[in-house]
């Protein structure tokens, strides 16, 4: 962890900025190795911030911090879709991701879900893998007008 205090809360408000930036930055900085230009125009984009803040604050969302700033972020639907999962590329590889991810699982055991699943892209499909995770079903999604391959992928608990 490279000595540095990573801790897991909840969303609040506050935090819509600051999620917004770590989706974006990921997509655009680490994504980019997996997909073409064109494809990360198409998804690294939020046109309505407010909607943004309303999805995070309709279902449990939790933010990552590391020293007490805001890095990274997941969230937990009702059926158990792990809908987003994103670390700004600044701060990847102190543990951030795994520590989210333990927070949607213990969430998920509280709420007697047996499984989780979600659509993993190329770039994130080899850390769910390792934690694991099994592909269910290779995609092609359309996002403003690109195919973005993912993976649909699912943990029993």
């Amino acid at each position: 962890m490279s000595g540095k205090r990573l801790t897991v809360r909840d969303y609040v408000a506050a935090d819509r900025d600051t999620t917004i930036t770590s989706f974006l930055s990921a997509i655009r900085r680490v994504a980019s190795k997996d997909y073409t230009r064109e494809e990360i125009e198409a998804w690294a984009q939020v046109e309505d911030r407010d909607a943004w803040a309303d999805r995070r604050a309709s279902r449990p969302t939790w933010v990552a911090e590391c020293e007490g700033m805001a890095i990274g972020f997941t969230d937990l639907e009702p059926d158990g879709h792990l809908d987003m999962m994103f670390v700004h590329p600044d701060f990847q590889g102190l543990g951030a991701a795994g520590l989210l991810l333990s927070a949607v699982e213990e969430s998920a055991r509280s709420q007697g879900l047996g499984r989780i699943f979600t659509e993993a892209s190329l770039t994130a499909r080899p850390f769910f893998e390792r934690r694991g995770f099994t592909v269910i079903l290779r995609q092609s999604v359309e996002k403003r007008g690109q195919r973005l391959t993912n993976f649909r992928m699912e943990k029993y608990l």
